[in-house]
């Protein structure tokens, strides 16, 4: 195991997924890690799981994947729910909180959000430098035969934004979002093939409009807001 694709936040975009899924199958990878949100805004989350289950290797829960299961009064969470099976859900809570591995003989961890929770929020360019490294720390969630090790590499999504930097702790990566990006699905890389963990940032277009037209086909609701997500930068360029 030398090359691991890492995608993240895939949000039932499944035009976008099986774009990136294309995209890696061409770069000779050994694995792929899902750090979840597999579900959520888009439309297609059981055909998003179906992928997912039959193409990575290790798979997480993100905040998506966890309150998609509850009860609800919420009309757009409620019809995504109806599109998910019953195998669905149990999959869903099937998933473990987080992926730790040795790379070189440097410890990578990955989870969702935060070491400590799917829900706890943290982007670099809005918090302090002290909740940034807070990403770096133990937590009963992350226990494991590694526990007492603080990780070098950490690897997250939910913020929907790629991030690679530096701190005397280690490298902190955010490896963006294939279904809710603001530009092109995008993912991670991470060769370790000569000795040194490089990570490279892939960005993969795709097309929304397919997306949205099947959206609509399936009568989604909530349709105007994912219209919203998906086309953010064609919008933001009719406004200049």
């Amino acid at each position: 195991m030398s090359r691991i694709a890492i995608i993240s936040d895939i949000h039932g975009n499944l035009t976008a997924l099986e774009s990136v899924l294309k995209d890696i199958d061409k770069r000779g990878v050994d694995q792929i890690f899902c750090l979840g949100d597999l579900v959520g805004e888009g439309p297609r989350g059981s055909q998003c799981i179906e992928l997912i289950r039959n193409h990575c290797d290790k798979v997480i829960r993100g905040n998506w994947d966890v309150f998609i299961r509850d009860e609800t009064d919420n009309e757009m969470i409620k019809w995504s729910q109806s599109q998910l099976t019953v195998e669905d859900f149990n999959y869903l809570a099937s998933l473990p909180f987080h992926i730790e591995f040795e790379l070189n003989r440097k410890l990578i961890r990955c989870f969702h959000a935060s070491p400590r929770s799917v829900f706890e929020r943290i982007a670099p360019e809005y918090h302090p430098l002290e909740k940034c490294l807070s990403l770096f720390q133990n937590s009963e969630e992350t226990e494991s035969h590694h526990s007492k090790r603080t990780p070098d590499i950490v690897f997250y999504g939910d913020i929907h934004m790629t991030l690679l930097r530096s701190y005397e702790i280690g490298i902190l990566c955010n490896v963006g979002s294939v279904g809710l990006d603001l530009v092109d699905a995008t993912y991670v890389i991470v060769d370790g093939a000569y000795g040194t963990n490089s990570i490279n940032f892939v960005r993969v277009p795709y097309d929304r409009e397919s997306e949205l037209v099947a959206a609509r086909e399936l009568g989604m609701v909530g349709y105007e807001q994912y219209y919203k997500e998906i086309m953010y930068d064609q919008l933001m360029e009719l406004k200049k």
